[in-house]
């Protein structure tokens, strides 16, 4: 009963260690989420050093059913490198799942904590194998990679001198402090040329550096974006504020919410800040709110210091008994709701529009345009070959000016009355609600 029997251990710290007298017997293993962090690749390749324990010993045998059955050393050639033996509990364990368990979290206890003793079931062994992507096999290539010792984190450090690190810190610094200052300029500047065929593609390349590779430049924005939002939170404290929330779709048809806070800094200045974009599984009210209360959870916000709100007016949103607007202020009496003044100026126009004879006579125009030509693709292309001569024609006598991102070749747009897609979008939410 006492292999089953599960103590809590202290972390082992980093001094406590000697590796060469590490506990060779699977039963008398510590696991290896105890030791240090900055011991557990040496923990890991000092047991596929030394390989599995497979000792020469009189195995205990155990009653299973009518008979007397015991551990096969048979067992020991055909799983020489994983399987081994505990004379401390007469069981087998798995050499590579007790390295890399923790990390695989699939299958295999019964090889890694309470050891394996069902002798007259040896298709157990196979079982545990399993297929390529089991959990065993994964645990066995992190083992064949561990022991590679070009991929030995010391050693890739150490391949370097002290001089190329010391540059590689010092451009590392100096991207982050250039995106700061952009950042709080709200400028972008563009840089030399680092094409293939440039002579001077710079620092970074010229120097064969991965500050220039995504993942690093997804690491360093990311940085970048959290101490943002930090000083945001920072420079609103504990005062009032007021929430500004839109949602739409991206371009994978994903319903994604953007939150915007609006306070008043200590300066006395009206600020705007724009705190997160978070996708949402559907935007009806109940998941717009808990959309909202785990963005202020992350960042410390209370929904009692809300003193202002500003959406659309889909019915979702400022819902007399179950929009969002209502959800917010059964909790906050003073989050007062306001119509957003931007799609109000919008739904303004056109009504204007639509009253207005030249504009109507415009938007009639362009609908049969767009129904003439955009049915033919033949039409298409002698719109643009004739647009494309326009524009040589305008740009040899100064008409139009050319340089970067100007006169691209653009497709035809069907002209939409914003009410209408107002209109629809509320029909959807009604009808997903």
């Amino acid at each position: 009963m006492d292999k089953f029997v599960t103590r809590s251990r202290a972390p082992v710290e980093e001094q406590e260690v000697e590796l060469g007298n590490l506990p060779a017997d699977p039963g008398l293993r510590i696991p290896i989420s105890d030791y240090h962090p900055n011991l557990k690749g040496k923990v890991r390749r000092a047991y596929l050093q030394k390989g599995a324990c497979q000792p020469s010993h009189n195995f205990k045998k155990r009653k299973i059913g009518n008979l007397l059955r015991r551990f096969n050393l048979n067992w020991f050639n055909e799983y020489k490198l994983w399987l081994g033996y505990s004379v401390e509990k007469e069981a087998a364990f798995c050499l590579y799942c007790y390295l890399f368990k923790s990390d695989n979290k699939q299958g295999g206890d019964a090889f890694v904590k309470e050891g394996f003793d069902a002798w007259n079931k040896k298709e157990r062994l196979d079982l545990h194998v399993g297929g390529p992507n089991s959990g065993h096999n994964q645990a066995q290539r992190k083992c064949e990679d561990l022991m590679k010792q070009n991929q030995y984190i010391d050693v890739t450090l150490n391949r370097h001198s002290e001089q190329i690190k010391n540059e590689y810190r010092i451009r590392l610094g100096a991207s982050v402090d250039c995106l700061r200052f952009l950042l709080r300029q709200g400028i972008a500047l563009r840089g030399h040329d680092e094409s293939n065929g440039s002579i001077n593609q710079g620092n970074f390349l010229d120097g064969n550096l991965k500050i220039s590779s995504p993942d690093i430049q997804h690491d360093i924005v990311n940085a970048s974006a959290v101490e943002t939002l930090n000083y945001i939170i920072h420079d609103l404290g504990d005062d009032l504020f007021a929430i500004l929330i839109d949602e739409s779709c991206d371009i994978s048809v994903k319903e994604q919410m953007i939150v915007i806070l609006r306070y008043v800094d200590k300066r006395g200045h009206v600020i705007e800040r724009f705190i997160g974009i978070a996708h949402v599984p559907n935007t009806n009210d109940a998941s717009l709110k808990v959309c909202i209360d785990s963005l202020f959870a992350k960042h410390g916000l209370s929904i009692s210091k809300i003193r202002g709100q500003g959406y659309d007016g889909a019915s979702n949103m400022r819902g007399e008994f179950n929009g969002l607007k209502s959800l917010i202020m059964r909790e906050n009496e003073s989050a007062h709701y306001i119509h957003c003044f931007a799609h109000q100026l919008q739904l303004t126009l056109v009504a204007i529009a639509k009253n207005n004879v030249h504009v109507g006579s415009l938007f009639n125009m362009i609908a049969n345009l767009v129904n003439v030509v955009g049915a033919s693709c033949k039409r298409r292309d002698i719109l643009r070959d004739r647009q494309a001569i326009h524009i040589y024609e305008a740009l040899a006598i100064g008409e139009l000016a050319s340089g970067h991102g100007l006169n691209q070749e653009t497709t035809l747009k069907r002209a939409v009355d914003i009410s209408y897609i107002y209109q629809t979008e509320n029909k959807k939410r009604n009808h997903r609600n």
